[in-house]
């Protein structure tokens, strides 16, 4: 079964999708990438020039997948996708207390609703049909350590990430039908947008507001110094997808005893009291 050199990555416009875009394309691949806007695609088109191709959808816009999956059949003719990176994705943060619903469902709609309607569009080309003649291709979808672990303030995020988890193994378990294989990668803090994205829109103005804050100051800000580079990422998921016997799930943490070997040791009450102390949770 003849390789295929082609591949799609949602969410190209910056950070982790921008950066593997680059590294698949340095490797020889051809990248199609989906962006919401033409305009946010014209940088990486100047550096990669006919290695990359901009596909215009949100992923919130099933008219708008469906019709990319169309034109990307067209255009690859008769060829497959080696592989789908499933990153686009955003951030809804604050006590959900106080999260609209509004603000809930767009998590949702994002980074889980969204990333299902997009595998199902473009599955065909990575194989999920009879007598493909190509060697079946793979799946990434970027989760996070919250996938596996809540933290406060967090809510919709990690509940959409968690979802993801779960959706994946079932999804992976299935597409064995067709040799596609589904891998999970749960980065911890990257340096990219999608933070102080999620921070600046929590409002301040309830009974939280202390812990909100040391929540932003320590917690948040405190982990970014120690964040990854997106480019060290983006080089890592290249090297899972050429990996001849990947993991399910892959972790990439700064500080990962710390960050991520620790809290799933621990007694979840034990970490519940360590959060209360050092974000001022505790009820007086």
């Amino acid at each position: 079964m003849q390789k295929q050199k082609n591949v799609l990555i949602t969410g190209v416009s910056t950070g982790i999708g921008a950066e593997c875009a680059k590294v698949f394309a340095g490797n020889g691949y051809r990248v199609f990438g989906s962006v919401r806007k033409e305009a946010d695609a014209q940088s990486l088109k100047d550096e990669l020039g006919d290695q990359f191709e901009a596909l215009v959808f949100d992923v919130t816009d099933h008219e708008a997948v469906d019709r990319a999956a169309e034109q990307l059949t067209k255009v690859l003719d008769g060829e497959g996708l080696a592989c789908l990176i499933n990153n686009a994705g955003m951030a809804v943060s604050g006590p959900m207390m106080h999260v609209s619903m509004e603000d809930l469902k767009l998590q949702f709609d994002v980074n889980v609703i969204g990333l299902v309607k997009v595998t199902q569009a473009f599955l065909p080309l990575l194989g999920a049909k009879k007598d493909y003649p190509h060697h079946p291709g793979k799946i990434l979808n970027i989760s996070s350590v919250a996938g596996k672990i809540g933290m406060p303030f967090m809510g919709p995020y990690v509940g959409s990430k968690h979802a993801l988890e779960g959706i994946s193994e079932s999804m992976r378990r299935e597409l064995m039908l067709y040799g596609i294989d589904v891998i999970v990668i749960g980065p911890g803090a990257i340096k990219t947008p999608i933070w102080n994205k999620g921070m600046d829109q929590i409002s301040t103005d309830n009974d939280f507001a202390e812990s909100l804050q040391i929540f932003g100051g320590r917690v948040i800000k405190g982990t970014l110094k120690h964040a990854l580079e997106p480019d060290d990422l983006a080089r890592s998921i290249f090297n899972i997808f050429n990996s001849t016997s990947p993991k399910v799930r892959y972790a990439f943490v700064s500080e990962k005893f710390k960050g991520w070997v620790l809290p799933r040791l621990l007694p979840s009450r034990f970490i519940d009291r360590a959060i209360a102390k050092m974000l001022k949770l505790k009820r007086s």
